[in-house]
This record gives structure tokens, C-alpha cells and sequence, in this order.
């Protein structure tokens, strides 16, 4: 050993004092990472616990719904637009279903569009009149957007000869109220939500997306994805293929609750 380094050598008791300092600052900094970084995974990836828990605070609104069956329904936001007849012939080719909940502002032009889909075996649900917050409107507002869009959705089933739609709706952006449940429960719509999202509005990495929908397939399931993307195409395409290959069947929302013999999803708890 040098001279120098002999000279300035820490004893000991205060080598190993630095040493458990060390440590005690990486354990804290690891503490403050977890902290920041899990309750962004927990909205990404949400378990299945969470999703009990909303089902059981939220009973008026379908989170998923329990049944030992393989079976999911799909749900896409946001349509119509130009991939929807893309995304209903790749349904078709994987003899999947799903619930299209539809922005009334984007229907003008697309009226056919619309009609395919409920002759395919697809439904048609609201999603209010604009790509906005829902939550923020007024109960007016909203009331007067969701009877608007439901009289368009009832033209396109009239015009196949099939019967209404269902009373469902998604809130713009996902997100509600307690005012907003109680106008819905007067107006006599239904709130659905889902329990798997990959995200897909802000995210456009369709592998990604896929491989989290993959990731958190789980019977009961309800997966939430958007049309007006050039991203989600792709996505379906390695996801519903892959979901057949494990023995799941893609419905929609309507066919999920009557797998389960469920009429009314507010008796699921």
C-alpha cells in the first residue's frame, strides 16, 4: 500500500459508517422510484384485485364480468372513420364481434359503414356527439348529445330491420361522476368501462399495445381499443388471431353479459 493511500485511509468504524450511508440513499432513491413509477403501472396494467374493487364500488358500472368461460368482449371508441370497414373485415375473418361505441359528430357520410357493422353481428353504442370529456358537460348538455346520437345509431339499425341498440354509453376520455351516474340512471343508460386497455389513443406503437391486451386477457375480460388510428389495424390483426389460438371467443358487450346470464349488469354484484 502507498504511503498516501496508507496516510489517508478511513478507519474502519467510519468505512463502514459511509458504506451503510450508501446504501441507506440507494435504498431511499429505490423507495422514491417505486413510489412514482407504481401507481402509473397500476393504471397501465390495472390487477385483477383493482378491477374487483371497481366492480364492487361501482356496481352501475361494467368493469368486466365474471364468468369462468373463455370469453372477452371488444369494444372500439371513437368510430366511424376510414379504417372501420378494415377493422370490420378483420373481425369477420377471425368470427369476432364488437361493440363500436360511436361519436355522432363522425357519422355523417359513414351512415353505410354503420349499417355493416350491426349485419356483421357488431353493435352500436354512445359515445356523446364529440371527442370531448363528457365529464365536463352539463347535464343538459349531455342528456341533449346522447339522445342525439342514439336517434342516429336507432337510423342504422331501422334501416337493416334489426332491432335498437343498446343503452350503453362511454364517457368521453374514461372518465365519470357521481352526477353523471345519477343523470345516466334517469335517462336510463348504462355506463361501460372495461378492464383491459392498452392505451392505444396515446400510444401508437401497435406491437406494444398488443402485446399488453395479450398480457391481460383473462376470461370476463372487456378490452378497450380506438378506431380512428392507423396503429390499431395492425394490432388487431396479431391480437385477434392469437386469442383464437387460445381457445377465446371475441364478442361484444351484449353477447358477454348473456354468456354469463347476466340481463342486467347492475345484478353481477
Amino acid at each position: 500500500m502507498s504511503l498516501f493511500r496508507y496516510l489517508f485511509r478511513l478507519p474502519s468504524r467510519l468505512r463502514r459508517r459511509a458504506r451503510r450511508s450508501r446504501i441507506d440513499t440507494i435504498l431511499v432513491l429505490l423507495a422514491v422510484i417505486c413510489s412514482l413509477i407504481t401507481p402509473f403501472y397500476l393504471i397501465y396494467k390495472p390487477p385483477n384485485i383493482l378491477i374487483r374493487y371497481f366492480q364492487h364500488r361501482w356496481p352501475d358500472v361494467l368493469w368486466h364480468v365474471p364468468t369462468r368461460s373463455k370469453v372477452v368482449a371488444l369494444t372500439i371508441d371513437d368510430g366511424p372513420s376510414q379504417y372501420t370497414d378494415e377493422i370490420m373485415q378483420l373481425l369477420k375473418a377471425n368470427g369476432a364481434t364488437a361493440t363500436f361505441f360511436i361519436i355522432g359528430s363522425q357519422i355523417a357520410g359513414r351512415e353505410a359503414t354503420l349499417q355493416n357493422l350491426i349485419r356483421n353481428g357488431n353493435e352500436l353504442a354512445n359515445h356523446a356527439m364529440n371527442d370531448e370529456p363528457s365529464r365536463s358537460l352539463s347535464d343538459a348538455t349531455l342528456a341533449s348529445e346522447l339522445s342525439s346520437v342514439q336517434e342516429k345509431l336507432h337510423a342504422a339499425y331501422t334501416a337493416v330491420d334489426a332491432d335498437g341498440p343498446p343503452n350503453y354509453f362511454r364517457p368521453g376520455s374514461g372518465f365519470f361522476s357521481n352526477r353523471m351516474r345519477t343523470n345516466l340512471r334517469k335517462l336510463g343508460y348504462r355506463l361501460v368501462l372495461g378492464s383491459i386497455y392498452p392505451h392505444d389513443a396515446q400510444i401508437p406503437f401497435w406491437r406494444m399495445n398488443a402485446r399488453h391486451i395479450l398480457s391481460m386477457v383473462r376470461p370476463g375480460g372487456i378490452i378497450i381499443c380506438h378506431d380512428r388510428r392507423s396503429w390499431t389495424v395492425p394490432m388487431l390483426r396479431t391480437v385477434l388471431p392469437e386469442m383464437r389460438r387460445r381457445g377465446y371467443r371475441v364478442v361484444t358487450v351484449s353477447e358477454l353479459l348473456g354468456e354469463a346470464g347476466v340481463g342486467d349488469f347492475e345484478r353481477i354484484y
